[in-house]
């Protein structure tokens, strides 16, 4: 009788979980091919599968370098770049923030251990800046996405922002700017994955059952992340390819010239994708007409822009910092987008 009687009560919400994965969106995306254009199916899910399969190999060693970062410990390396001078922190807080690989529940935690450690401003924006934007797996799905060129690029870009940021924001606080940077913030756990600069990675993490276990799990709950975003972000290429004109996509964010840069920066922003989704899409927008500069604007204005790092800067610093991130981020990307379109 028990069981009769919850599970009215415990159906509806677990329908509505199941509908907002993103396998349910797959196949409902699907079906609406089969119902809508049933000769086209075929060669959406074909386009699909092959994209997929195309990066599998990427998925593969990008899910085993980050379980093994996790398992080791080897995010405690980030907290000592916070050490020394400031110039070398800003250097350094670029450098790994462009590596670390972090999620993004681990962004508010970290940070405000490193604010507590009494980390400067600038090196602090130095690592949120570049963090949002590149990290190993990421840079194995973007290349097997979109080339590794254009991974490359990313990645040096990242450490360029964090860098532009960091030494803007050193420069503007030596002339009395931002004299009161923080809010009243007290760090809530998440993960546990505030800085410990006491801690040692394990390399040999094999030895230690309690490591060789969060590998496991790191390998599993990262392999069934990417696994369903990447076929879902290629479901959505198959779909842009087959059904947007390619003469729309390149009046809007086509051609040469610096307008579409812009555009692709100002837009990337409010419609940001996550990294692993983004680089399939893009691939499908330049197959339609998207320059490169705009495309890689566009990928790293929204990866700026995502929820996880826009909520850590807002809960951190006073909306004069949280307006000057955004300023770096925008300009930035458009730089980056020049100079990839140029070079």
């Amino acid at each position: 009788m028990a069981e009769l009687t919850q599970n009215p009560k415990m159906a509806p919400k677990a329908i509505l979980e199941m509908i907002k994965t993103p396998w349910a969106l797959i196949v409902a995306l699907l079906m609406a091919v089969a119902v809508l254009d049933p000769d086209n199916w075929v060669d959406v899910v074909t386009f699909a599968a092959k994209a997929l399969a195309h990066t599998g190999q990427y998925i593969l060693f990008a899910v085993l370098l980050l379980s093994y970062l996790k398992a080791t410990g080897a995010e405690v390396m980030v907290a000592r770049a916070f050490e020394g001078r400031e110039t070398r922190m800003i250097l350094l807080a670029a450098l790994f923030g462009g590596l670390a690989p972090f999620c993004s529940c681990e962004v508010i935690p970290f940070i405000a251990g490193l604010l507590a450690l009494g980390a400067p401003l600038s090196a602090v924006m130095a690592f949120w800046l570049s963090s949002p934007l590149i990290d190993p797996p990421t840079l194995l799905i973007t290349a097997g996405a979109l080339g590794w060129p254009f991974a490359i690029g990313k990645a040096i870009a990242a450490v360029a922002l964090g860098l532009f940021g960091g030494f803007t924001v050193r420069f503007l606080m030596r002339n009395g700017a931002f004299a009161q940077p923080l809010r009243e913030y007290k760090p809530a756990g998440c993960c546990g994955c505030g800085p410990k600069q006491d801690d040692r990675p394990v390399w040999r993490f094999w030895q230690q059952p309690e490591r060789r276990a969060r590998f496991r799990s790191e390998f599993v709950h990262n392999g069934v992340f990417l696994l369903k975003w990447l076929a879902l972000a290629y479901v959505l290429e198959a779909l842009l390819v087959s059904y947007v004109p390619a003469d729309l996509i390149a009046r809007v964010v086509g051609g040469e010239g610096v307008v579409p840069i812009v555009i692709a920066a100002l837009v990337g922003m409010p419609a940001y994708l996550n990294s692993y989704v983004a680089p399939p899409l893009l691939a499908g927008l330049m197959e339609q007409g998207m320059s490169a500069g705009a495309a890689m604007s566009f990928m790293v204005a929204g990866a700026v822009s995502s929820i996880p790092a826009m909520a850590a800067v807002w809960s951190l610093v006073r909306p004069r910092v949280f307006a000057t991130y955004l300023g770096l981020g925008v300009s930035g990307a458009i730089v980056t987008g020049i100079l990839f379109q140029t070079l």
